[in-house]
C-alpha cells in the first residue's frame, strides 16, 4: 500500500491516492496556494467576527461582541436621525390648523407626504391602496362624504372615528333596521327601494315608486332630506347620486332598508400622535374630493383644539 502511494501519474506528474473505481485512479492534486491562504483568512476573519459583533445565539439574545454593535441599535440611531430631520417640519405642521395648511404650500405639501405614507401603514387594509375602498369602505377618491370632506371635518373623523366605543364625540348615524324591526312590511320596503332607484336615476318612474314617495316622506325625510340629498349632521348619505357605499341595486337597498347598516372606523387618537392625524387629513383631502369650507364650523373648530400638542 506504501508503494502504492508513492506512485506518479505520468500524463501529469501527479502522486496518485491509492483509490481506484473502475480503473479510474485519484490523483493527489494539492489545493492552490492562493486558495489555502484565503480559505485560513476567512476564518481568521469568522473569529474576529465572532469576537467583535453579535454571533452566538443564548436563551434570549445573542452574544454582545465587543464593539456593543447591533442592528436594532443602528436602525434606532437611524430613525432617530430620520425624526431629527423632520422636526421642524413637524412643528410647524403641529402649530398650523388643519384648516390653514392650504395656505402654505410647502407645508401642506410635507403634510400630505407624511400623510402618504401613514395611510399605506393604517388604512389601506379597509380602504385599499389607491384609496378606492370597497363594499361598505368608502371610496376617499370622490366627492361624496357622510361628514364633510373639508380638512377640518376628515381631521374629526380620523380623531373621533365612526362608532368608537368610549368616544363621547365618535361619529354616530343611527338608521333603524325598517324590516327587522317590524316598521316596515315587505311590500312597503319594495316600494320605498323602487323609490330611491327612481331619485337615484336608475329605475323609471313607476306605481311602486310613487307609493314608495308616500313611505320615503313617512319614515326617512327626517334624515335623508325631502329630496334624498342626505344631512351630513346626521351623517345620512345622499340618496340621489350614483354613488353608493354597499351597493345601488335594489336587493341590496332593500337589504339596506331591512337590517340598516352600521360600518365602523377606529378613533385614531389614541393610535397616532396629533401630527400623523393632521397629515393623514391632507393627503386624503388631496385624493380628490376634498372640499373648502367646513360642513360644521363648530365641530372643526373644537376638534383643532384637541389635536394641538
Amino acid at each position: 500500500m506504501a508503494d502504492e502511494k508513492k506512485r506518479i501519474d505520468e500524463p501529469t506528474g501527479t502522486a496518485l491516492k491509492g483509490h481506484e473505481w473502475d480503473g479510474i485512479q485519484e490523483l493527489d492534486t494539492p489545493m492552490p496556494r492562493w486558495w489555502v491562504w484565503t480559505f485560513y483568512l476567512t476564518i481568521i476573519w469568522a473569529l474576529g467576527y465572532v469576537i467583535l459583533y453579535p454571533a452566538w445565539p443564548m436563551l434570549e439574545s445573542a452574544t454582545k461582541g465587543l464593539l456593543g454593535w447591533s442592528s436594532r441599535g443602528q436602525l434606532t440611531q437611524e430613525l432617530k436621525a430620520q425624526d431629527n430631520k423632520r422636526a421642524a417640519m413637524h412643528s410647524a405642521i403641529a402649530a398650523t390648523p388643519a384648516a390653514d395648511l392650504p395656505r402654505h404650500p410647502a407645508l401642506m405639501q410635507a403634510a400630505i407626504e407624511g400623510g402618504r405614507s401613514a395611510f399605506k401603514v393604517y388604512c389601506v387594509q379597509c380602504h385599499g391602496s389607491g384609496a378606492a375602498g370597497a363594499k361598505g369602505y368608502p371610496n376617499l377618491n370622490d366627492d361624496d362624504w357622510l361628514w364633510g370632506g373639508d380638512l377640518p371635518t376628515i381631521q374629526q373623523t380620523l380623531i373621533h372615528g365612526v362608532r368608537q366605543p368610549g368616544d363621547d364625540a365618535t361619529r354616530f348615524s343611527q338608521m333603524p333596521a325598517f324590516g327587522r324591526d317590524q316598521l316596515l312590511d315587505g311590500r312597503a320596503i319594495t316600494d320605498v327601494t323602487a323609490y330611491v332607484r327612481t331619485i337615484s336615476g336608475q329605475e323609471q318612474p313607476s306605481q311602486a315608486a310613487k307609493r314608495g314617495a308616500t313611505v320615503f316622506a313617512n319614515n326617512c325625510a327626517v334624515c335623508h332630506g325631502p329630496a334624498g340629498k342626505g344631512d351630513r349632521q346626521f351623517g345620512a348619505p345622499n340618496l340621489i347620486d350614483a354613488i353608493w357605499l354597499y351597493g345601488g341595486d335594489a336587493q341590496t337597498i332593500a337589504a339596506t332598508v331591512t337590517n340598516s347598516r352600521f360600518g365602523v372606523m377606529p378613533s385614531w387618537n389614541t393610535k397616532l400622535d396629533p401630527v400623523t392625524i393632521k397629515m393623514l387629513a391632507a393627503y386624503v383631502h388631496s385624493l380628490g374630493g376634498g372640499e373648502n369650507a367646513p360642513a360644521l364650523p363648530e365641530l372643526a373648530q373644537k376638534d383643532e383644539a384637541d389635536v394641538q400638542p
